[in-house]
């Protein structure tokens, strides 16, 4: 077995419970009420997804750039793919490090954790936009079913979960304490 299974201890996951429903009210009033409507941190982040993509796919050898809109990857000068702020990876990254944060552990290991799971998230979205580019040029009619429910989709958050079940694995299951 790659893991061997936690036991089940009802302190851990109320305090995760609480915890979770605590971030997730953060989150909302933090994003959903001042940062989403200020749009600036998306649109940094859009812009960001989109040159990447466009920078991945001509190391790959295909003619691609960036449109006169930061959001929008051309390839051969057309417009392909439109990254909108939900797919900037912003709320997969926020949902990765509050699990991280709510499920007791040590905080030496959620100092390294977090970054490198965000990294690791980054570069598995930057692969999703350059693919979808290449399935948009090649395929075009498969786009909006890889778009919305593809491989890719189901490729990041599976890792989300991988991560989260390493996270949880390696967690000694008693009950938590101040350091914690």
């Amino acid at each position: 077995m790659l893991f061997p299974a936690p036991k089940f201890n009802s302190g851990i996951w109320r305090r995760f419970l609480l915890l979770a429903a605590g971030l997730y009210l953060l989150w909302f009033f933090g994003y959903e009420q001042w940062l989403g409507p200020d749009g600036r941190l998306d649109a940094l982040l859009t812009a960001n997804m989109a040159g990447s993509s466009a920078v991945l796919l001509r190391v790959a050898g295909f003619a691609a750039t960036v449109g006169a809109n930061p959001m929008l990857v051309l390839m051969d000068t057309r417009p392909f793919v439109y990254i909108g702020s939900p797919y900037n990876g912003l709320a997969i990254y926020a949902l990765f490090a509050g699990f991280i944060l709510a499920y007791p552990g040590p905080t030496r290991t959620r100092l390294w954790l977090i970054p490198v799971g965000i990294a690791g998230l980054y570069l598995l979205n930057l692969l999703r936009v350059g693919v979808l580019v290449v399935n948009q040029y090649y395929a075009y009619h498969a786009v909006a079913f890889n778009y919305y429910y593809g491989i890719l989709t189901v490729l990041v958050y599976g890792c989300i979960f991988s991560l989260w079940l390493y996270w949880i694995r390696q967690q000694p299951q008693h009950p938590p304490t101040a350091e914690g």
